[in-house]
């Protein structure tokens, strides 16, 4: 009998146990991303509001101007290979709250649009997932990042399923990546993500260079 009760109470626990785990996966895979595409619309109604208010640019604009506050939204990013809707809020970070609003800069890169590797991360999957499907991006696609004052637009370099580094590899936000020191003379930018799908072992890579500036 003691037996019996034994495997009865293991059942029990297993059974607890495995429901717990169906619903942390739900929270993962479904709720977390609703509260991010949720935060994601406000951080954009809230940033193109505030771009509304502001006067017009005129003459030069200088990228290196641009207020990156910690946590805070500063840029619009839109990569029409991804969806004709597809956007997201850009935030100064990378850590795992400014990851789980939209894609985040990292910090001491360059600003978009200047001298410099303009260097971002976003998730793949949960939070969001704004680069779920970065993989199917291609030489020559497009990425344009708008700021209060310009919109930028870059050129991808390379097939991103064709370049995947560890994620001790962080050569690839040096202002030229790979080229330590080497002083930069162009406008590049690089997206970062993890992969496989649902790892973090390694992380799949999109270079790219500016190849217009437009004043708003």
């Amino acid at each position: 009998m003691a037996f019996r009760r034994g495997v009865h109470w293991l059942g029990e626990i297993l059974i607890t146990a495995g429901v717990v785990a169906l619903l942390f996966v739900g929270y993962l895979v479904f709720w977390t991303n609703v509260k991010a595409d949720a935060q994601a619309r406000t951080l954009t109604a809230d940033l193109e509001e505030q771009w509304d208010a502001r006067p017009h640019a005129t003459g030069a604009v200088n990228p290196g101007a641009i207020s990156m506050v910690a946590g805070q939204p500063f840029a619009l990013m839109r990569i029409p290979r991804l969806g004709s809707g597809w956007s997201s809020p850009v935030l100064e970070g990378v850590t795992l709250p400014d990851l789980a609003q939209g894609v985040g800069h990292y910090p001491g890169t360059a600003a978009p649009g200047a001298i410099g590797n303009f260097a971002v991360a976003g998730h793949r999957r949960t939070h969001g997932q704004p680069f779920a499907n970065l993989q199917l991006l291609r030489p020559g696609d497009r990425i344009t990042v708008e700021t209060a004052t310009a919109v930028y637009v870059y050129q991808v370099d390379n097939d991103p399923n064709a370049t995947i580094v560890l994620p001790t590899d962080v050569w690839v936000i040096d202002p030229v990546p790979g080229k330590p020191t080497v002083t930069p003379t162009q406008a590049l930018i690089t997206l970062t993500t993890c992969n496989p799908t649902w790892n973090s072992s390694h992380r799949m890579i999109v270079f790219g260079h500016l190849i217009s500036t437009k004043l708003k």
